[in-house]
């Protein structure tokens, strides 16, 4: 596409917000950085062996400090930014609520099942690490997509905060029944799911609770200290550049974690890529099509294609390594999930806003008279 990607660092998009309309080099340079992160963290993980184990040793109950802390502060500003008064607009919009947990918890799962069983029938293990990557909902790096895109931002802090429910409730139920009962059921070969309600829970506190947390507490005390526009205009700009920071730090770990396993089994990694890649645009256009049939606006029809695209690759992670051990497939199909997932979503990011100009051109919520795609809308 020929224009980049809004930027997180100017504008705070709320309902009859715009977009701002000047970049930082930052936000014009995120495809570049994403993929120099990228290549550094496969590099750092193939050449320096030894961070890797230092990594590890980092870990407290299977989540890692340095990722934890990296997504803490990649999350952290986006909530900041949410505007918390307006969050009884998007729960009272049951369209939106309804085709969200149906995208996330029914077609999402059985998508991922149907990809993993026609593209891995031969290789159980990757087969099973995607299952899992697909039960795992997207409570974190979704917000950053979503933001870049101009999506509805207190819409996504409502659907992260449902899916992160469900997670809890859900996981452990889901995973039993797609990799135990339905594969019986077929007549397929089954497989097991060990995790515990309270790792799921922990895992949601801490990726989820502890930003959300710090960023209605920012707007309570600044909005009361300082005003609202002080707040908007001045202290949301400070913030917003560390969502990116701690995007790009989190995507260097990730991929050091398992950069030598990567580089080792480059084929492995293509096979499992291939049914990723057919999930995460489906899912996304699936969600997006479903905001346009019930009339969402471009907004929250972005929110809703993110929220369904996008997935809990920490947890999917954390679960596969804890079940069936580090070196195994299903956790290297877990760490082939953002390795696909980041540039995908990067590039939907624009395919978005190119829709925002075709298809929402003549809807006064999606543009105004400059071409500034808005963000926030009630019903188209």
């Amino acid at each position: 596409m020929s224009n980049p990607p809004p930027p997180l660092t100017t504008s705070d998009r709320g309902p009859a917000q715009t977009a701002a309309p000047r970049l930082s080099a930052l936000d014009r340079g995120l495809p570049l950085w994403i993929g120099v992160a990228m290549v550094l963290g496969l590099g750092l993980g193939r050449f320096v062996p030894a961070l890797g184990d230092v990594l590890e040793a980092m870990e407290v109950g299977g989540i890692s400090l340095p990722i934890a802390v990296g997504l803490l502060v990649m999350m952290y500003p986006v909530l900041a930014k949410v505007r918390y008064d307006r969050l009884g607009a998007v729960t009272a919009d049951r369209p939106l609520l309804l085709s969200s947990l149906v995208l996330n918890w029914v077609l999402g799962p059985a998508l991922m099942f149907v990809l993993a069983w026609t593209f891995l029938p031969d290789l159980p293990e990757f087969r099973t690490g995607l299952i899992i990557v697909g039960l795992a909902r997207c409570i974190a790096m979704v917000v950053i997509w979503n933001d870049l895109a101009c999506g509805d931002r207190e819409a996504a802090a409502v659907l992260v905060a449902i899916n992160s429910t469900f997670q809890v409730f859900a996981f452990a139920g889901l995973g039993w029944f797609y990799l135990t009962v339905l594969p019986g059921w077929l007549g397929l070969d089954t497989a097991g799911l060990d995790v515990s309600i309270g790792q799921i829970a922990v895992n949601v506190l801490i990726f989820l609770g502890i930003p959300l947390a710090a960023g209605f507490a920012s707007r309570w005390i600044g909005e009361r200290a300082r005003g609202r526009e002080w707040y908007e205009e001045r202290f949301v700009p400070v913030i917003s550049p560390w969502a990116l920071y701690g995007l790009l730090f989190t995507i260097v770990l990730l991929f050091a974690l398992q950069g030598d396993q990567i580089a080792a089994r480059p084929f492995d990694v293509v096979r499992i890529a291939l049914p990723l890649l057919v999930y995460f645009a489906v899912m996304w256009g699936m969600g997006f099509l479903a905001g346009r049939v019930l009339r969402l606006g471009y907004a929250r029809s972005t929110t809703l294609a993110f929220t369904a695209a996008g997935n809990n690759f920490e947890l999917a992670i954390a679960v596969a390594i804890g079940t069936f051990g580090a070196a195994s497939g299903e956790a290297l199909a877990g760490v082939v999930g953002p390795l696909i997932e980041v540039p995908v979503l990067v590039g939907l990011v624009y395919v978005s806003l190119a829709i925002a100009r075709r298809w929402y051109q003549h809807d006064p919520t999606a543009a105004q008279a400059s071409g500034a795609v808005r963000t926030s809308e009630g019903r188209s």
